[in-house]
């Protein structure tokens, strides 16, 4: 019988300037380390902030870290670097963000599940947590369907078999197979690699057995660039496969054109209907979560909601129409 003890996992953790988290989740993951064979990979992408300093000194105190210089700066380059490097003879590969926090017992969980469901993937549904007035805000935007559009990997469900999710644990054979992520994507590169995984017959699990908490972007600028470069990858995604966007994606698209053809109020006024129904929606919908769940940060969550909407459909069609203008000449 297949134990988590009888397997090996190779954990991974793509990092980017971040000195203030990565030593205290490299000691959150090491009670793991012994009862699943595992070792973690630090893959660093050329941080600035003493990060790669304290890497390096946790590999050197610690035979069962590994310290891995990433190049190419982004995560799917990191992930993928690390299977190359070190996955030969590891059953499993999971991916850790640096900027999250996670249960004890996160990736015992995340294997024992992978074995018992026979699941290819194994993903999971993630809390948005903040700490400052607009980080808070945007943690109850991203929680909520205004903010996610009723993702099940924001809002959590019961296990299930599903088409794409927050990653966390994939078979190295399977991820191998299909070529790893596809290091062209800066953004989305998890949705492009579930929907080759699943072209190629692997199956997807969400698990309810455990999850982890997410803290979202703490400014402005930063989290629009986040969505934007979201948005930008979901359109990747449907040049490179054909792979229309669902429901959730389709309503956000429309978000950037509304907003943009509102300048065209000075020609006709009734040009800025779509953009207030927009407004007004999203507003609305702030006011209710203030007073039907009683939370103060609803109305602000609501602006950040906005963000979201705009800067992903904003990078959407950048991407887009981008495409076409290369595609013409």
């Amino acid at each position: 019988m297949t134990t988590a003890r009888s397997t090996s996992s190779l954990i991974v953790i793509p990092c980017l300037n971040e000195a203030m988290h990565i030593e205290a989740l490299v000691d959150k993951l090491r009670p793991s380390l012994e009862p699943l064979n595992a070792r973690i990979v630090i893959a660093d992408g050329g941080s600035t902030d003493g990060t790669r300093e304290i890497a390096d000194d946790l590999a050197t105190d610690d035979p069962r870290v590994l310290f891995l210089d990433n190049p190419q700066r982004i995560q799917s380059a990191a992930i993928n670097l690390a299977v190359a490097e070190f996955g030969s003879g590891f059953d499993f590969l999971i991916r850790i963000d640096a900027h999250a926090t996670y249960p004890d017992d996160y990736c015992v969980r995340l294997v024992e599940e992978a074995i018992a469901i026979e699941a290819d993937s194994v993903v999971v549904a993630m809390e948005t947590v903040g700490h400052s007035t607009f980080q808070k805000a945007t943690a109850v935007a991203q929680n909520s369907k205004l903010g996610n559009g009723g993702s099940k990997h924001r809002t959590g469900a019961a296990g299930h078999w599903v088409e794409h999710g927050h990653h966390a644990l994939m078979r190295i054979d399977a991820f191998r197979a299909i070529g790893g992520y596809d290091e062209s994507f800066s953004h989305n590169e998890d949705a492009e690699f579930d929907y080759r995984l699943r072209q190629a017959g692997y199956r997807i699990w969400m698990t309810d057995k455990t999850s982890m908490v997410y803290y979202p972007r703490t400014r402005i600028g930063p989290l629009f660039r986040q969505y934007f470069g979201y948005g930008r990858g979901r359109a990747r995604n449907f040049l490179k496969h054909r792979a229309m966007p669902g429901m959730r994606q389709m309503v956000p698209m429309a978000v950037a054109p509304v907003a943009f053809g509102a300048f065209l109020a000075i020609i006709n006024w009734a040009a800025i209907i779509p953009f207030g129904v927009w407004a007004a929606a999203c507003l609305g919908y702030g006011v209710w979560i203030a007073i039907g769940q009683r939370n103060p940060y609803g109305p602000l969550a609501a602006v950040s909601a906005m963000i979201m909407h705009l800067a992903w459909s904003t990078g959407f069609w950048r991407e887009l129409l981008s495409f076409r203008h290369r595609a013409a000449r």
